[in-house]
């Protein structure tokens, strides 16, 4: 697997602060498989007239190595621990520090202060020996200051290069030199069933290993119960707990698969983690300008059902679906990209870029992919017509309280 050159370039250029977060798996997985047994023949038996003996050729049984060994040797050294600290209001209400109230009330007046520490802690990877690390974006956003740890206990300040809280992905600067990278295995071809291992520091229990496999591949945010994100994940049945985000998901060649980052609360057996080459993308666009431009259409929309005609035509909605396939469009943004292309609400799109669509994460998967700027066919049919339409990517609105 090719080593992206950005990761080489970038070493203090920016210097934003950012954290890092890891992930582990629970339960190491071990193979014994014997590779020969205990035999006897008829010329290893003797007998004679008081008693018979069985005498039988005994084999060793060879134990094959553990490659769950083999991937925390190869890798571990590469996984770190972040340590993040923020300063937070505490919003003490006004009346606490009116000198008529402390005047009567005095010692009885809680003594709040202005601000607290927030602490967090997360795990990380190296990416890069000169001190590149990735990590999620959730453990270090906002955050004044960040402690990264190697394994054999050196410790450093971080700045974070870049965090984008979409796709939940950062990355975080060390100096440092000659560090153990990892290497990178090709998401894409992820199959489930494949085994997993994960390094990190769940509940701050450093350096944990845990084992399962790839239970799936391609959850959509909306599956996982985390619909602000644009990103689809690895399904994972290894156990995840907090501490673990930002580390590294392994295959069984010790080459990450994924950045773990998210669980189901209540669930067991269940976890998530972000496929490695939509990763190593976004913190490509984060190492070079510290920042993420995400493609936008600006509609909102949902797949056709027999339920969903029912209620249109119960609520006496103004446009009625004929259609039973594809994409309807349940409104569209003011001023989007979609609004200047002349997308309508009732619009049903039935394909996207000559490829036909029958799930609304198959059209958000077409717009990631196209870089803002270019145009996306689009077709669709109103009214019972075909019409096809050309609508410009744009750049996905910052909200106002996710601006940096």
């Amino acid at each position: 697997m090719r080593q992206s050159k950005i990761w080489k370039k970038a070493t203090t250029s920016l210097s934003l602060i950012l954290l890092s977060g890891g992930i582990a798996l629970g339960g190491n997985y071990l193979i014994n498989s014997p590779q020969s047994f205990a035999q006897n023949s008829d010329s290893e038996t003797v007998t004679n007239q008081k008693n018979s003996t069985t005498e039988v050729t005994k084999t060793a049984v060879n134990l094959p190595q553990n490659y769950v060994s083999d991937v925390v040797n190869k890798v571990g050294d590469s996984v770190v621990r972040i340590d993040a600290s923020r300063k937070v209001s505490t919003n003490v209400p006004a009346m606490f520090d009116d000198p008529f109230f402390r005047q009567f009330f005095g010692s009885q007046m809680p003594d709040i202060p202005n601000e607290q520490i927030q602490r967090g802690m997360g795990s990380g990877f190296v990416v890069s020996s000169d001190g590149l690390i990735l990590t999620n974006a959730h453990v270090v956003e906002g955050s004044d200051e960040v402690k990264v740890t190697l394994k054999d206990g050196r410790s450093y300040e971080g700045k974070v290069m870049g965090t984008d809280p979409l796709t939940d992905v950062g990355v975080i600067k060390i100096e440092a030199e000659d560090l153990p990278e990892v290497a990178f295995a090709d998401s894409e071809q992820l199959q489930p069933g494949e085994y997993a291992i994960a390094i990190g520091n769940p509940l701050g229990l450093d350096n944990t290993v845990t084992t399962g496999i790839v239970s799936a591949t391609g959850r959509s945010s909306s599956q996982v119960g985390i619909a602000d994100k644009r990103v689809s994940f690895i399904q994972t049945d290894a156990a995840i707990n907090p501490g673990n985000s930002g580390g590294p998901l392994l295959n069984a060649n010790g080459q990450v698969i994924g950045i773990n980052t998210a669980i189901i609360q209540g669930a067991q057996g269940i976890g998530f983690a972000i496929p490695i080459d939509a990763a190593r993308d976004i913190a490509e666009e984060l190492i070079a300008k510290g920042k993420v431009d995400h493609p936008y259409l600006g509609i909102q929309m949902t797949a056709i059902t027999p339920e969903l005609k029912d209620q249109l035509k119960a609520n006496n909605e103004k446009w009625q679906l004929t259609e039973d396939e594809g994409i309807v469009i349940v409104n569209v943004v003011p001023d989007s990209p979609a609004d200047k292309a002349g997308l309508q609400a009732g619009d049903v799109i039935q394909k996207i870029d000559d490829e036909a669509v029958s799930k609304a994460e198959e059209i958000q998967q077409a717009v990631r992919q196209t870089k803002v700027g270019n145009e996306l066919p689009l077709q669709i049919t109103r009214d019972g017509k075909q019409v096809n339409l050309e609508v410009e990517v744009g750049v996905l609105p910052v909200p106002q309280t996710a601006k940096r």
